[in-house]
């Protein structure tokens, strides 16, 4: 790279805080669409508020440990721990404004107009009336606890994204005391009211009206039962998000299960970084708030109700109005793995090609009966398979038991460094040791992410072993809504090095060295360098040259500088971004030749793809990495390559060429971070990635 277009000064790149904080702005640009269905939209603003929720947990911890450790570290873009704090504070208030302006004056109306009524206390019939009080009495009144604060009665610790009811009473003598009551997150927090019916539509549905009222509201209007012989002068509802970024020193722990158990029981006890409040909460029990909870003034975020958008899941999932959803999509079984279903011999199948699978579009069952047939197979000596996220309900735990009961040799990592699925992932760990299984908790220091799974299987004199390598995760749920891509293989060389992978895995090994496969922290960032300088060369050199770079986030700035460099080189460089980009494209002289697009729409983009044209010689990876630090050289991650011509095709000319066309659902990234929502020309020559997946789904036929 020449001096003059050095690209190391701050002003070429972009903050990962605030660059996350523009993903959440986009999913919230999703919850704005009118052209989504209404439930959707709702959906849409409630994953807008689980990912903020995430965002403070987690990011805006870590800063403000920073500040308040007085550390001033400069970032790559040159901003400091307080300037990044002050920073992301501005945004997400924005962010907040629009999501809670939008919900009160568009969706609400919206919704109520089509049969979907989210309503205030106050706006209840007398009918209503009785049945939500009859519930409270019921129900509700038997679950509180009120908590006095008084010299016999401190602060009551409070939870982690708990909603609660700041009370102020006064007793006979005329003394005011204040009190905590939390809102039971065990119940409803929008309470279902008993449906109605209207009348039958033309195409024959019955539209049912659907009635919610807020659960704080009529615990508020019935608060005097709590508190006989004192009047209540005032409640006020406030909620708050604690530290949950789970720290472990693992080189001193001597039992990694146990050490991150006692770390999970932590999380509840992580120090306050926000609290959310209404403007109508006085100042005195905003100053008790302050001192109480031990934070600071701009850690209080005074926000129109109601708090918590996350709690909207619960209408989504609990309204069937299929009118006011997405229509329903079924995945498709390609053609050779339904006929495999009939004669059972999915191993003879990948002995003779390679399979790919492009989730939600393709089903996900074809991996859990590949996996069905190793546990049932006479043949199969052994399963060795890799666990991130696998969910509450996990079929392929249930299916790796069985592999076990049956006398297979069962090993399996566990990874209990999972964020927010570590309590999940403890629990199948120690129901798969129970039950024999060889379980690995990970390696120190590192998360593995990796998403492989091998099958070993006698034949004749020899064994062969079969793989199933992913981009995502081995979870029944996310494989219906996360777009990720798997295949099955026996490619000899590509077994070999998972084999090498397993030891390194669950041994001492220091393997040092893959035969095709990219492994971090060993040899994925310096392989995925050398791919690129490649086409580096080649642009230099008068050959064609192109990138295109499918992740869910670039924060690396080794990666940043090697991508300028290629644009300055002449690479076309086209980058498919779902999240956070630190890169800034457009620059002149720096980055003209780089494109950087994101896709958010009814599924989530997680895939992570890596096209290299190299002079006509197409090559093409794919695996669990994206292009951050982390992964790099702080995970054990897995990108392979694709190697099958009709895979190729598919995914350069068909998948990857119709996400570089989408007008729809794609946002061009501008040089200083902020993106602009492509609109088609014309409904006939709209084209929405998404859309052209579900009609166009892979079917193996020419792999």
């Amino acid at each position: 790279m020449t001096k003059e277009t050095n690209p190391s000064p701050p002003n070429l790149f972009l903050n990962r805080e605030l660059s996350l904080l523009e993903f959440q702005r986009r999913v919230l640009d999703e919850a704005l669409d009118d052209g989504n269905p209404l439930l959707e939209r709702l959906k849409y603003l409630a994953i807008f508020g689980s990912n903020m929720d995430e965002f403070f947990m987690v990011r805006v911890s870590g800063i403000r440990k920073q500040v308040e450790a007085r550390i001033m570290e400069v970032f790559p873009d040159g901003l400091t721990p307080p300037d990044v704090l002050a920073a992301t504070r501005k945004v997400s208030l924005e962010l907040y404004g629009n999501a809670l302006h939008f919900f009160n004056k568009k969706l609400v109306p919206g919704l109520d107009k089509a049969g979907v009524h989210l309503l205030n206390y106050h706006e209840l019939s007398s009918d209503q009336l009785e049945k939500v009080n009859a519930y409270f009495n019921e129900v509700v009144y038997p679950v509180l606890t009120p908590l006095a604060l008084d010299p016999g009665h401190p602060f009551p610790h409070i939870s982690n994204l708990s909603l609660n009811l700041a009370i102020v009473v006064r007793n006979k003598k005329g003394h005011e005391k204040f009190a905590r009551l939390k809102v039971p997150d065990t119940l409803p927090r929008l309470m279902p009211i008993k449906r109605s019916s209207g009348a039958t539509r033309k195409d024959g549905t019955i539209p049912h009206h659907h009635y919610f009222v807020w659960l704080e509201q009529v615990i508020m209007a019935n608060l005097d039962p709590l508190f006989p012989g004192m009047e209540t002068v005032s409640a006020h509802p406030f909620r708050i998000i604690r530290d949950a970024d789970v720290e472990i020193q693992e080189l001193e722990a001597d039992d990694l299960l146990e050490t991150m158990q006692q770390s999970i029981r932590k999380r509840k006890f992580g120090s306050v970084v926000q609290v959310e409040i209404y403007d109508t909460m006085p100042q005195n029990i905003r100053d008790l708030l302050i001192e109480n909870l031990e934070i600071r003034g701009n850690d209080v975020y005074v926000l129109p109700a109601p708090h918590g958008l996350s709690s909207l899941w619960q209408v989504y999932g609990n309204v069937e109005r299929h009118d006011l959803k997405f229509p329903v999509y079924h995945p498709s079984v390609p053609k050779v793995l339904e006929d495999v279903t009939r004669t059972g011999d999915i191993f003879a199948l990948i002995r003779k090609r390679n399979i790919l699978l492009h989730h939600p579009y393709n089903s996900f069952g074809p991996v859990i009966d590949f996996l069905k047939a190793a546990a049932r197979d006479p043949n199969v000596l052994a399963i060795k398979q890799t666990l991130y996220r696998v969910g509450q309900n996990a079929p392929v735990v249930e299916i790796l038991l069985e592999a076990s009961e049956r006398g297979k040799q069962v090993a399996v990592l566990v990874e209990l460094k999972a964020r927010f699925d570590e309590e999940s992932n403890i629990g199948w760990a120690k129901m798969l040791e129970e039950a024999g299984v060889h379980v690995v908790y990970g390696l120190v220091g590192l998360k593995t992410h990796s998403k492989v799974t091998m099958v070993v299987r006698k034949e004749g004199e020899g064994i062969h072993r079969y793989l199933h390598l992913g981009t995502g995760n081995y979870n029944t749920v996310t494989a219906r809504i996360y777009e990720d891509i798997g295949i099955f293989t026996c490619d000899e060389a590509i077994s070999s090095d998972v084999t090498d992978l397993f030891n390194y895995l669950t041994g001492y090994s220091t393997k040092q060295h893959f035969r095709k496969l990219l492994v971090a922290p060993v040899n994925l960032r310096s392989g995925l360098k050398k791919l690129i300088r490649r086409e580096i060369e080649h642009a230099q050199a008068g050959r064609r040259a192109h990138l295109i770079i499918k992740v869910n986030s670039i924060v690396d700035p080794q990666f940043i500088e090697l991508l300028y460099e290629a644009s300055q080189a002449g690479v076309k460089v086209d980058m498919l971004v779902r999240g956070m980009c630190c890169l800034k494209p457009g620059i002149k002289g720096v980055s003209d030749n780089i494109k950087v697009i994101s896709i958010v729409g009814r599924y989530l983009e997680h895939s992570r793809v890596f096209y290299f044209l190299n002079n006509g010689k197409e090559e093409m990876y794919m695996g669990s990495a994206d292009l951050m630090t982390r992964n790099q050289d702080h995970r054990v991650e897995v990108v392979f390559p694709v190697e099958s011509e009709g895979h190729i095709n598919y995914l350069r000319h068909g998948m990857l060429e119709t996400y570089l066309s989408d007008n729809v659902r794609a946002r061009v990234m501008n040089s200083d971070g902020t993106y602009t929502r492509l609109k088609p020309p014309s409904d006939d020559k709209a084209v929405d990635v998404q859309e052209w997946l579900m009609k166009n789904s892979y079917s193996n036929k020419k792999s």
